[in-house]
């Protein structure tokens, strides 16, 4: 069966002339197969990590020959260092369109930013939050103060049950915790109007920003948020470095998130202890030596995310995201994931499930067999991913998901689309046995890449 076009409203075909985009490290990478071929690498796994940007790879490669130490140094390469760094923090405050008062604490990942946020916040606080939140945001709060609204049916019924929960909060301060896209899905969620509800009640609200910031712009202004956390590893950016951005104060009032050098400002030995002076923020939670080539490549991704334009970028991922929907449907047996009823606008992520079929044979068979990498399992986000199996009745807990980014083609959708009616008409032509509860290929002699040890 042919894969239909993919139209616009007016019935177009949007596929003739899809605008260029930042290209990638990697975009012609060829993998061995099991059958002894090769065939270049269809990454369809940008959610969990996307590649390098090529501008990314060359402000490392740039960056390298001055790099050093930061804040304290003397040299001529630790002042260059130190300017990057700092000048890093504006370019992360124009990307989100962060207040001038905001603060940029840059982090390892989105994980670390919430954890930090969760440490850092006052007493008794009130925390309310969706269960369908990847485990990042769902786990940092615990205990008698937090709230878990339970997964709505619609993006519109999540405001009203937000305000339902929010009621129910003691006085004092509050905090809700909301994704911007999701990770199993990518249903984008309704920021702005949750914000609202959180103002109506005096809360404060953070985003989850990991998978939106990757696929659309956000604004801290016009959405009306108060915190957001970002990992650069998703925004093609794969140095170790994250960011948490927004409001000063409760971070100013919290001890350090990690104590040691730089975020002390003075020490002083006062014979039974020592007497500590805690640095301001950011350096107050930037303990340690900062990872300065990473966070030169976050703000390198960002800036050439933001030259190049988000419409060419949403453009180029909501025509393939189009195509790829409308390919899978064609394949027997699949359910699409949702969390929402109706067509919910969402980035470029598909999770689903193939009636009769394993979820973790057909990543792998698609990986040995095609040079396709997807990702299977319930996404880092249990709760959410095991309720809409329940919704399908999967026989297993477990689904296949296929993102899509700058990194992406036409070509890898039709063979990801392909490779899947193949499979699921006839099966893996390999034979697979489970190692450590997952599918590989029984005598794999696929030779690795020479840095890497057998």
């Amino acid at each position: 069966m042919a894969i239909p076009p993919a139209r616009d409203t007016a019935g177009n075909d949007t596929l003739g002339d899809i605008p260029t985009v930042p290209a990638v490290v990697g975009a012609r990478l060829s993998v061995p197969l099991v059958t002894g071929d090769r065939v270049t690498y269809a990454n369809l796994d940008h959610a969990a990590s996307a590649p390098c940007l090529e501008q990314v790879r060359d402000a490392v490669d740039e960056l390298l020959p001055w790099y050093a130490s930061v804040h304290r140094g003397a040299g001529f390469a630790s002042q260059v260092s130190t300017k990057v760094y700092e000048q890093a923090r504006d370019t992360l405050r124009r990307f989100v369109g962060a207040r001038s008062s905001d603060t940029v604490v840059f982090t390892r990942n989105t994980t670390d930013s919430l954890n930090l946020l969760a440490k850092s916040l006052p007493r008794r606080t009130s925390v309310v939050l969706f269960d369908t939140e990847h485990h990042a945001a769902l786990l940092p709060w615990r205990g008698p103060n937090v709230r878990r609204v339970q997964t709505p049916a619609s993006a519109a019924a999540a405001v009203p049950a937000l305000e339902a929960a929010l009621k129910l909060c003691p006085e004092g301060p509050r905090l809700v915790v909301v994704t911007g896209a999701s990770n199993v899905t990518g249903e984008l969620w309704p920021v702005a109007e949750l914000a609202a509800v959180a103002r109506r009640f005096g809360a404060r609200i953070a985003l989850d920003a990991a998978q939106l910031a990757p696929h659309r712009p956000v604004d801290i202004k016009a959405l009306d948020v108060d915190y957001v956390a970002l990992s650069g590893h998703k925004l093609y950016a794969p140095y170790g470095t994250g960011a948490l951005i927004g409001r000063a104060d409760w971070l100013q009032a919290a001890e350090p998130y990690l104590i040691g050098g730089g975020a002390t400002k003075n020490v002083v030995d006062w014979g039974d202890h020592l007497g500590v002076a805690w640095s301001a923020v950011p350096e107050r939670h930037e303990a340690g030596s900062p990872n300065v080539v990473g966070v030169h490549a976050l703000a390198a991704a960002c800036d050439t995310i933001t030259r190049h334009g988000w419409d060419r970028i949403v453009a180029h991922e909501q025509a393939l995201l189009t195509r790829l929907r409308e390919g899978l449907r064609t394949i027997p047996g699949l359910h699409e994931l949702a969390i929402f009823q109706g067509d919910q606008d969402r980035v470029g992520v598909v999770s689903f499930t193939i009636h009769g079929h394993e979820a973790g044979l057909i990543a792998a068979a698609l990986s040995a067999e095609y040079g396709i990498g997807v990702r299977d399992g319930a996404f880092c986000a249990h709760v959410a991913t095991r309720r809409l199996l329940d919704r399908v009745d999967a026989t297993e807990q477990r689904a296949l998901r296929a993102s899509l980014g700058l990194g992406s083609t036409v070509e890898h959708v039709d063979r990801l689309v392909g490779a899947l009616r193949e499979l699921v008409t006839n099966g893996p032509k390999w034979t697979y046995v489970q190692e450590d509860g997952r599918w590989v290929p029984a005598d794999d002699n696929r030779p690795l890449p020479p840095f890497v040890a057998a």
